[in-house]
């Protein structure tokens, strides 16, 4: 990947927040590498070179700089006008396929040859799949080590490194010393569990997404109040809670998690960075919406609006499937009796204490029985079964036209549903439901578009329709507010 040497100058100088984790800067005088905030003095541009990512940085001979600690840096924007291929490999590897796997394995799901992916990799990110993989379980080895009381062979668990060996001599051959040797001080945390600073680029609308997430809050899962955003969670078996604040509104969310199995931290923090859309580039976003006259002023009104993603990609298919041609209000009521009756109850859980029902439940549930017609009861069911069949999946490898294509193969999934599906459970940002009754109202109200008319306006906010779609319902919602206090 080309970095603009001026433009990561200027960055590094002004140590704009803005470009923070979209590269690295590597001070060949002292063997370190920093962020574009770090608050050390800036080093002459003769000393310093620019680097796509941390692997690159990393492969590079560099140590990660203890002043700004590079593993507490925003994540990498899922689209940065790299390859198609790296876009997708990144997610897998965010989602810890190659934690068990190998590169071949990871190419054969993107469907190239291994070679062919290494040299991608090196081409947009100046390091290897699995030079890029063991650099993200060592950077957030660190992050733990720096923000948790969790002892060392736990973190290394975490991590995902199989033995203590293997964590100390991934650590030392990286950095040059032991874990051990970072654990200066003591974290003071008294709480229960885990808890996790989650950095973002500011701005961030925290208000908005809890007001989002609040209004399709599943009951008896999730608990969105003014502040914070609570819900159930199982992975592998294993129940626990979370629950994701945000004391520091230009910086960071904080995740406090309750859950015993540790080998599962570091996919439940990547969920939970999708869930709040913490990786997007929002600067990028904002720019190319601003160029559209008509979404210039809600772009300036909400700057840092995101697109909240899905912690369970089954749970949203469910209710975007409830939600066709009904209010949102009505949707989450009859997703509250959907957990109800075939959820799973967790008394050993705090409020919420429910766990949404598998795929196998409602494939061959009577769904009638929540107050649904018997056409939308088939269709809840129809994707339950066609997940267990495997005809269709959320896998992150696959393009937004595949998985349209995929989805509204099935009986009662149009393209509204699948885009919207996309949007969220896939975190796909050039999703775009055209045939939405709002976002056809939304530029004049006076004179609705059809689909047709409102997909070929929509080509210049591309590839950022889904954001566009969230400024539209957002100014509509105002305006209604607007006119029901009048």
């Amino acid at each position: 990947m080309h970095l603009n040497k001026t433009i990561c100058k200027q960055a590094r100088l002004a140590r704009d927040p803005r470009f923070d984790g979209q590269f690295f800067t590597g001070v060949h005088t002292t063997g370190i590498y920093c962020r574009s905030i770090c608050p050390a003095p800036a080093p002459k541009e003769e000393n310093v070179s620019y680097f796509p990512s941390a692997a690159a940085a990393a492969e590079a001979g560099l140590r990660p700089c203890l002043r700004c600690r590079p593993e507490a840096a925003p994540g990498s924007p899922a689209w940065t006008g790299v390859e198609a291929t790296v876009t997708r490999a990144m997610k897998l590897i965010s989602a810890g396929v190659m934690d068990e796997g190998s590169v071949d394995d990871l190419a054969d799901r993107l469907g190239v040859g291994a070679r062919h992916l290494r040299r991608l990799f090196q081409e947009h990110l100046g390091a290897g799949p699995n030079a890029v993989n063991n650099t993200r379980r060592l950077l957030f080895a660190r992050k733990l080590i720096y923000e948790t009381n969790l002892p060392l062979i736990e973190i290394g668990l975490a991590a995902g490194f199989g033995s203590v060996r293997r964590f100390n001599g991934a650590f030392k051959k990286c950095y040059g010393h032991a874990p051990s040797q970072l654990r200066r001080k003591k974290i003071k945390n008294t709480q229960p569990g885990i808890s996790l600073s989650l950095p973002f680029r500011p701005p961030y609308n925290w208000q908005g997404v809890l007001s989002f997430l609040r209004l399709r809050a599943l009951p008896g899962i999730e608990v969105v109040d003014e502040n914070s955003y609570t819900r159930t969670l199982t992975l592998n078996g294993v129940q626990g809670h979370l629950r994701v604040t945000c004391p520091q509104p230009e910086k960071a969310l904080q995740l406090d998690l309750n859950f015993p199995d540790l080998s599962c931290l570091l996919p439940i923090v990547a969920r939970v960075r999708r869930l709040f859309d913490l990786d997007a580039d929002i600067a990028a976003i904002n720019h190319q919406l601003s160029t559209d006259p008509d979404l210039a002023p809600l772009v300036k009104k909400r700057p840092g609006l995101r697109v909240p993603g899905a912690w369970n990609e089954f749970e949203l298919a469910m209710r975007a499937v409830l939600g066709q041609q009904i209010s949102v209000k009505a949707a989450k009521c009859l997703a509250g009796r959907l957990v109800e009756q075939f959820g799973t109850r967790c008394d050993s859980l705090e409020t919420p204490s429910y766990l949404f029902p598998k795929p196998e439940v409602l494939a061959h549930a009577d769904l009638t029985t929540i107050g649904i017609p018997k056409t939308r009861a088939q269709t809840l069911s129809g994707v339950a079964q066609a997940l267990v069949e495997k005809r269709v999946d959320f896998s992150q490898e696959q393009s937004l036209e595949d998985f349209v294509k995929q989805w509204t193969q099935l009986k009662g999934i149009g393209d509204w549903t699948a885009q919207y599906i996309a949007m969220r459970a896939l975190n796909q940002p050039d999703a775009f439901p055209a045939a939405d009754l709002i976002l056809l109202k939304a530029l004049d109200p006076a004179n609705p578009l059809k689909p047709k008319q409102l997909l070929a306006r929509s080509q210049v906010w591309r590839p950022w329709r889904s954001y566009a779609v969230l400024h539209l319902w957002a100014a509509y919602n105002d305006a209604a507010a607007q006119k029901k206090g009048e």
